[in-house]
């Protein structure tokens, strides 16, 4: 798997959303976060933020869509170019989260900030936002069975407890059988150590690949 692959298979995700402000010279910076599948949903946001705010001087946005992020898209909204919308957006693909969108209204103080102060200011914004968000790591994995017996079964239920995987399901019947949900890249390692701890007493059932959402 290349590097490409990998960063597809793993990214993070707003599980909610939320808003920061940001002061500078009385000019108020307000910046609301919020998830968006598309650019139909992003664009559907700007325009409510706009609506929201329609006496404020300013509400500039910008917004990142895809697992690897392939559409970007922002917007000054009258600030001198390239002081609003880039440094924005610059902030959400830093952060590495995808699908996610947003808006900072500026309620202009009275003072000009010049160049260096508007970027400034518009960063700090996005990032006081996305402090105030619930945010949460989308994985590629597989759908796994495992079934063995009782005198394995501590052994695994350690070794899925150093991985950090926890069983969606268990069944203690003659035998036990497991049900997980196991990243990509953790996925052959994890079959590999399986086996060794139990001496091959252990199947490892891989099922459909799916994506799920672990929280940070």
């Amino acid at each position: 798997m290349d590097e490409t692959e990998k960063k597809a298979d793993s990214y993070r995700v707003l599980l909610k959303g939320g808003q920061g402000e940001y002061e500078e010279k009385k000019s108020r910076f307000i910046a609301t976060v919020q998830k968006c599948e598309s650019e139909e949903e992003a664009s559907a946001f700007i325009e409510e933020m706009k609506k929201k705010y329609w006496d404020a001087r300013h509400n500039c946005s910008a917004y990142c869509i895809g697992a690897r992020g392939e559409l970007t898209r922002c917007s000054d909204d009258g600030e001198p170019s390239g002081t609003a919308g880039r440094p924005m957006l610059e902030v959400l693909t830093g952060s590495g989260i995808r699908n996610v969108a947003v808006v900072v209204t500026r309620y202009f103080g009275g003072v000009l900030l010049g160049t260096g102060g508007l970027v400034r200011a518009y960063t700090r914004a996005v990032q006081e936002g996305l402090k105030d968000c619930v945010i949460g790591r989308m994985r590629a994995g597989y759908e796994v069975e495992v079934h063995t017996d009782y005198n394995s079964i501590g052994k695994i239920l350690y070794l899925l407890g150093n991985a950090g995987i926890e069983p969606v399901s268990s069944d203690y019947t003659d035998k036990v059988s497991l049900r997980l949900l196991v990243p990509v890249e953790q996925a052959d390692r994890l079959q590999a150590q399986m086996v060794e701890v139990t001496g091959g007493k252990v199947s490892f059932l891989r099922g459909k690949k799916l994506y799920f959402v672990d929280k940070e």
